[in-house]
């Protein structure tokens, strides 16, 4: 029984490699069953992102794990294997399970503390089990991951420090409104950082946003992708009154906007404040418009420092991060041991002696001291005899099938019909305030 991962991902892979690989429903469903039809794998779980595509086995020979999935992943991505491989990455046993629960907490993604991945593993695991390609070990594995990464999000400060422009300038709006439903964005231009920070604002429920560019037609591309309004470059100054949120990249050698249209912008909106983002270099909006009453004013410098402030906060965390991730490694990797043969069947008749021993006791209280010293040997001798009965066929059978594929399965269930993992801590109560994760095998 052993658990690997083989994977590429943004570090190690360009992405029209990754393009090549990327699984959608139909091929996870469709590598799971290869997978599951050969020699190496008894269990599999895909996960493909954007930013990865990687396979989660467990495998009855870690060396025909790694081959089948660099065959099945080459065979779907149409590309040699050699390329595959160099840029692939593999890991087992518990190298393998803190990759995965770096993955799940955040601190393995382009941007350390990103919430999309807890989601996107949570997709993988569901579809696996849906399409059956996982049992004891990976369901156990991924809803501990799970666990994990809600643990990290909890207990650090990990995903609270924005460190994109984009979403800093979005923090930054939100500071100055609180809340951002129902205002107004004006974008100016149609740069790249521009639409990246329109389309994070438009995740907070902005209501409208108006596009201007000295191209109409660019405009009116752009206002399309946010069901938005195309303006002619020209009228921007009419619509400044209209904005809550001015964002602005045109390329312009010159300042779009000055300080003195801002202060008339200002006077017929009541001086309701305005948040202008300047992602233009050269600036498109006139410095001076910061001395301006009610309106703020963030250029691609100012953005840039506070997403370098986060970005050092957010490793800091990041370092907490990686101290429960190694704590719950270890706890896993205690819970896996538990499942080989040796010391489940120890387990188990450590169990049947304590209770044979507490049932014969009971039984030697009640003739009150009558019985002779060979009497009471009787018992005990019959006593332990039907326990060594009762457990030899079970023992010799699980000692039978443990190395075959899926022995696996006879041990945990051995284990938990007979109740053998006691009253540990589970890995689930390792960390402080965490909640009991849920059960884990179907």
């Amino acid at each position: 029984m052993h658990l690997a991962v083989l994977g590429i991902n943004h570090k190690t892979a360009p992405v029209e490699l990754r393009e090549k690989v990327s699984l959608d429903e139909e091929k996870c469903g469709a590598l799971s069953r290869r997978l599951l039809d050969g020699d190496g794998a008894l269990e599999v779980v895909p996960l493909s992102t954007c930013n990865r595509t990687e396979v989660y086995v467990v495998a009855s020979r870690p060396e025909a794990g790694q081959k089948e999935i660099l065959a099945a992943l080459t065979q779907i991505g149409g590309i040699p294997a050699a390329e595959l491989e160099e840029c692939s990455y593999f890991h087992e046993g518990d190298r393998a399970v803190r990759h995965l629960y770096r993955v799940a907490g955040s601190l393995d993604s382009m941007v350390v503390g990103e919430a999309q991945i807890m989601g996107q593993i949570k997709d993988a695991y569901r579809l696996a089990h849906k399409q059956e390609s996982t049992s004891v070990l990976l369901n156990r594995l991924f809803r501990h991951a799970l666990e994990v990464g809600k643990c990290i999000r909890t207990e650090t400060a990990i995903g609270e420090n924005p460190v994109s422009v984009s979403s800093v300038a979005v923090e930054m709006a939100k500071k100055v409104f609180e809340n951002l439903e129902g205002k107004v964005v004006l974008l100016l231009g149609a740069g790249k950082m521009s639409e990246l920070t329109a389309t994070h604002l438009l995740s907070q429920g902005i209501a409208t946003i108006f596009v201007g560019n000295r191209t109409l037609s660019r405009a009116e591309a752009l206002a399309d992708k946010f069901n938005g309004r195309a303006i002619p470059y020209d009228d921007l100054l009419d619509y400044l009154p209209l904005a809550d949120i001015v964002i602005s990249s045109t390329g312009s050698p010159h300042y779009v906007l000055r300080k003195g249209e801002v202060e008339r912008a200002l006077r017929r909106r009541h001086n309701m404040p305005i948040f202008f983002i300047d992602i233009a270099v050269p600036r498109d909006i006139d410095p001076g418009v910061n001395d301006v009453n009610n309106a703020f004013l963030f250029d691609i410098d100012d953005l840039n420092e506070m997403a370098r402030a986060n970005a050092v906060a957010r490793k800091k965390e990041a370092e907490k991060a990686e101290r429960i991730v190694g704590q719950e490694v270890e706890n896993f990797s205690q819970w896996l041991a538990g499942l080989d043969a040796v010391p489940t069947i120890t387990a188990l008749r450590e169990m049947a002696e304590a209770v044979k021993q507490a049932e014969v006791a009971k039984a030697l209280a009640r003739f009150d001291g009558d019985l002779s010293e060979k009497d009471r040997n009787r018992i005990e001798t019959m006593a332990a005899g039907i326990v060594n009965k009762i457990l030899h066929e079970p023992t010799v059978e699980l000692k039978r099938v443990a190395n075959e594929r899926g022995g696996y399965l006879y041990v945990e269930s051995m284990r938990r019909l007979f109740k053998l993992n006691g009253h540990k801590k589970t890995e689930t109560e390792a960390v402080p305030g965490r909640r009991q994760a849920e059960k884990d095998e179907h």
